[in-house]
């Protein structure tokens, strides 16, 4: 039996029903990606960063978004949603709606088991395309791991640093912020990792 044709829609058709619906889908080419549920350790390291960011960006020209705030790359049609998003000077939206974002300074996304792939891969891939991005970070929620990517001035090339001590600290260049690990994973339970089997005489 053939596989059923797959139904590409539009983004108009695909904005219409995002924005009148109750959950949250990423569209790419045509085609609607659900957005499975955040567990609570993804939702109090979402949370935590975009606080902290938040008060460090009070009365500079940078904003903090978190979630809810869609992010269109332009060169390739993606709609997304970042898990944290900072635009620094004139935010530019892609209508008047005013909510997909077109450019980012900073994109922060919390890693899962079932999107570290994606984040780590294509999706990373496509901000790239984002003229603005100046700075990607990756949060673990299952350790104690910040791994950041800045872009080199030649515009090509990414710089890339991991922190995973608690007492670290990572300086946020292009949006002016300072993001402790501590204040990062405030409140934040990290599973038990299966202890390694000795090999070799005891």
């Amino acid at each position: 039996m053939a596989a059923p044709a797959r139904t590409f829609i539009t983004p108009e058709e695909y904005l219409a029903g995002e924005r009148a619906s109750d959950t949250k889908s990423e569209y790419f080419r045509g085609e609607v990606f659900a957005m499975g549920g955040a567990s609570r350790e993804h939702n109090l390291i979402a949370l935590n960063t975009g606080s902290v960011l938040r008060a460090q960006l009070r009365g500079k020209p940078c904003k903090a978004y978190v979630a809810d705030m869609r992010v269109k790359v332009s060169a390739s049609g993606l709609y997304t949603y970042p898990d944290v998003t900072v635009a620094c000077g004139e935010p530019q939206f892609e209508d008047a709606n005013f909510d997909i974002l077109l450019n980012p300074t900073l994109v922060i996304e919390v890693l899962s088991e079932s999107t570290e792939a994606h984040d780590r891969g294509n999706k990373f891939a496509q901000y790239r395309c984002i003229e603005s991005l100046q700075e990607y970070v990756l949060i673990s929620q299952d350790r104690c791991r910040v791994e950041r990517f800045v872009r080199q001035p030649n515009g090509r090339e990414w710089l890339y640093s991991e922190w995973s001590d608690p007492a670290d600290a990572i300086e946020l260049g292009a949006i002016g912020c300072r993001l402790s690990l501590v204040e990062v994973y405030e409140r934040v339970e990290f599973p038990e990792r299966p202890v390694e089997a000795r090999s070799g005489p005891r």
